[in-house]
């Protein structure tokens, strides 16, 4: 395909999720949020709604009453991704590649949760392997993670320092941003003194549970060159999964990472040196740095050294989570960090922007692994 065919994120649009978070709702469905995130994002764009002829929707059950909802009717490809924030990825690289394909020149990715107003619990639900999981307490993502981390503590002397450093700059940035939900500024001694969830990890570890809508569009370059703001590039996406029956892996995925990066940097023509900031997936504090090891930002059991080293804060070699993340901002389930990416890249952070930023990488690290490298 032509070069002008080049997939851009042209609109971006999202519910503040600090009020949303204060003023709970059990009659506001998801379905509402992403409609309510989908119009800003329309507006932010510039584009007609006649315009939209493909949609991607994360999280909701109906791609069906989605579309009726907010009035599109005849679309050329429409699908949804499930709630699980390994999907988040997934979504940006079906509208990318449907895009580059020629199968479709505006697609609407659009996500909606409503967990926090209707008390939806993360973690305890029954699935295929839990008759050998739930007897030695493996009954949450968190519960692997926490396991992951100590032997990733066992193998590379990895300090939970370098945790505590990972709460407290991803809190710092939170309070930059005014639609998160947490705000206030923590300390290492307000880290070490919140409560174990699962050893090694404390309660400020976590990912939030919150309401949010988070929404945007997917055009060519030809067609984004016309609309309000410079056009995001969408250089390249790679994704690779780690299948079994449990979370996680021995190598906190990073094989799986290992392989992703050549085809994500590749094509592209960077590496991970020249990236500007980043937005990986933080729905617990150790996905980050396994994210770091496995994508090449550091060696590997470098990580603690790394984040200790001041790195990833503002002003650092590469900030991470500029918005304050799933841990701060909010639990979107990877959408919105795809959102401060692009505000990243538009020069649209205010205090907590990234100067002179022209390469993001959006990344998750779960058994779905997923990066793209957007720029301007």
């Amino acid at each position: 395909m032509s070069s002008d065919r080049t997939p851009c994120i042209v609109g971006i649009g999202a519910t503040p999720f600090g009020p949303l978070y204060r003023q709970l709702d059990p009659r506001r469905s998801a379905f509402d949020l992403a409609a309510d995130a989908f119009l800003r994002a329309l507006d932010d764009s510039g584009l007609a709604k006649r315009e939209i002829d493909s949609v991607i929707v994360g999280r909701l059950p109906s791609y069906l009453k989605f579309c009726a909802d907010v009035g599109l009717r005849d679309v050329r490809y429409v699908n949804f991704q499930s709630g699980g924030g390994n999907q988040s990825g997934l979504a940006l690289l079906q509208a990318a590649t449907l895009i580059r394909a020629g199968q479709a020149d505006v697609v609407a990715c659009v996500y909606g949760n409503n967990g926090r107003s209707v008390r939806v619990e993360y973690g305890g639900a029954p699935i295929p392997t839990s008759r050998y999981d739930d007897p030695y307490g493996m009954t949450s993502n968190g519960a692997y993670l926490g396991m992951m981390f100590r032997r990733h503590q066992y193998e590379f002397g990895t300090p939970a320092e370098a945790l505590a450093d990972l709460a407290i700059s991803i809190r710092a940035n939170a309070a930059l941003n005014p639609d998160a939900v947490m705000r206030t500024p923590i300390t290492r001694e307000d880290y070490f003194r919140a409560p174990y969830v699962v050893e090694p990890l404390r309660l400020l570890d976590y990912c939030l549970i919150n309401d949010g809508g988070v929404a945007y569009l997917v055009t060519t370059l030809e067609r984004a060159r016309s609309l309000k703001h410079p056009p995001v590039r969408v250089l390249s996406s790679a994704v690779a999964g780690a299948m079994g029956y449990f979370y996680g892996t021995e190598d906190f995925w990073y094989h799986t990472l290992a392989g992703l990066r050549a085809r994500l940097f590749g094509p592209a023509g960077v590496g991970p040196a020249d990236l500007d900031c980043a937005q990986i997936y933080d729905n617990f504090t150790p996905s980050l740095v396994f994210a770091l090891e496995g994508i090449g930002v550091c060696e590997r059991g470098g990580a603690g050294d790394w984040i200790l080293a001041g790195n990833h804060r503002l002003g650092g070699v590469l900030p991470l989570n500029t918005s304050g993340g799933h841990l701060s901002e909010g639990y979107l389930q990877g959408w919105a960090l795809t959102v401060e990416a692009v505000r990243q890249l538009r020069g649209q952070a205010g205090a907590r922007q990234v100067p002179g930023c022209e390469l993001v990488l959006d990344l998750t690290c779960s058994p779905i692994c997923s990066a793209h490298l957007l720029a301007r």
